[in-house]
């Protein structure tokens, strides 16, 4: 039997995170999150202010779960890099979640949402513990053949109009 390497023990941490959340399970995501009196953790929900600290990064999921019927991740275009004791995950999360019900008992429709994502961690005694997430919606899809192409911009050079 071989043992896992760096990368794939970062990636069923990562994996974790989003299993955790999936099943509404609060005492998963409280050991995933890193515990060190050194050192912050951060979150950046899709649409939320950064939130600083273990306890409002916890809260934060609470009530996240709380507040979801039921949720699902598909993880896409997933990459993991590891330089010594951290490791930077970026991934594209394609997200089922019911929306609200009409009536009660019942599961309400099902949205999509696509969002970009960074989550870092670090190497503990106890394994690799999230240090910080953050999650960016993705707002409209790419168009290869738009103004910008597959080429870049097709003005000046800028991203941005003055």
């Amino acid at each position: 039997m071989t043992s896992l390497t760096d990368s794939e023990r970062v990636e069923r941490a990562n994996t974790a995170l989003y299993e955790a959340m999936e099943q509404g399970d609060h005492e998963a995501m409280e050991r995933l999150w890193l515990d060190a009196p050194d050192t912050e953790v951060s979150c950046v929900h899709p649409g939320w202010p950064v939130l600083r600290g273990r306890g409002e990064v916890l809260r934060s999921y609470a009530l996240i779960m709380a507040n979801t019927d039921y949720i699902q991740f598909f993880l896409t275009d997933v990459e993991v890099s590891v330089l010594a004791d951290t490791a930077l995950v970026t991934c594209t999360e394609n997200i089922l979640s019911g929306a609200p019900a009409e009536e009660e008992g019942e599961l309400g429709p099902l949205v999509g949402q696509l969002v970009v994502a960074t989550n870092v961690f670090r190497r503990t005694e106890d394994g690799w513990k999230v240090w910080s997430h953050h999650g960016s919606p993705v707002l409209a899809e790419s168009d290869e053949n738009g103004p910008e192409g597959p080429e870049g911009p097709d003005d000046d050079g800028r991203l941005m109009p003055d």
